[in-house]
């Protein structure tokens, strides 16, 4: 399996799925690798496309190291893994925190961005949690009974054979991962970026008890120029496993109506 190095030469691992001309950067969040699109990319329509799906480091098969956690050097991997597949323009799909990282690097490299799908993405400015709920996330790293909590808390219409699934994924996330990527999406700060952003972006909602759609479209699609949002009913936080099939149909029709110049 293909793997680069980042700026500290952490190994980071990444897929490549489909030969097309049109690259597609999928960004998991916190919390998995990515494995998390596995449901998504067997019912995207792949003509024309070839999807890169790296694991952050921390996650999946990428190092383990125990720093390299900002937002800022989670966003530089990003940019590592693009030009490890000579990618020179590429669209960008980001879950959750994978959709701060993707704002990141739209607004650091606007020239090489020509798309920006973000799926119940964390805001540029941060998400603060409760006391109770951030004591529950950020101590979730080594048991099953946290995660499967904060799954529950966060996904309406997951199987059970889903959820054993991102559990699983979940459970092979370093602690150091666990800890300093959640202390990284909470606190955001780089709203200010946004306004650099110039790629065609859709924002997808859901029924996500953590991010509704009244506060993406206030958080989010009012800061970026030219942004919209796409309500997806039902599901919560992880709509591409929950409702792979609606949320595959989003983002190709998005694909297409975004080809590159």
């Amino acid at each position: 399996m293909p793997t680069t190095s980042a700026k500290d030469g952490t190994s980071l691992h990444y897929r490549v799925v489909g030969e097309g001309p049109r690259t597609v950067i999928l960004v998991h969040g916190w919390m998995v690798s990515g494995a998390v699109w596995d449901a998504l990319v067997e019912r995207l329509d792949l003509t024309g496309l070839r999807l890169v799906i790296p694991d952050m480091r921390g996650s999946g098969q990428s190092g383990r190291p125990d720093g390299g956690f900002s937002l800022e050097s989670l966003a530089h991997d990003v940019l590592a893994v693009a030009d490890a597949v000579d990618a020179r323009r590429f669209t960008l799909v980001g879950h959750s925190m994978g959709g701060q990282l993707v704002k990141w690097v739209a607004a650091e490299v606007p020239a090489r961005v020509e798309g920006l799908v973000l799926l119940n993405t964390v805001p540029a400015a941060g998400l603060p949690l409760p006391p109770d709920a951030a004591g529950l996330f950020r101590t979730s790293a080594e048991s099953r009974e946290k995660k499967q909590t904060i799954l529950g808390l966060a996904c309406k219409q997951l199987s059970p054979e889903a959820l054993e699934a991102l559990v699983k994924d979940s459970m092979g996330v370093s602690p150091a991962a666990i800890e300093h990527v959640f202390d990284a999406w909470t606190a955001g700060g780089f709203a200010d970026k946004l306004a650099s952003i110039t790629a065609p972006t859709l924002v997808l909602a859901t029924d996500d008890a953590f991010l509704p759609a009244a506060f993406l479209r206030e958080a989010v699609v009012s800061r970026i120029r030219g942004a919209r949002l796409s309500y997806l009913p039902g599901p919560g936080h992880y709509p591409q496993v929950e409702r792979p099939a609606e949320t595959a149909a989003l983002v190709s029709a998005f694909l297409a109506g975004s080809l590159p110049v």
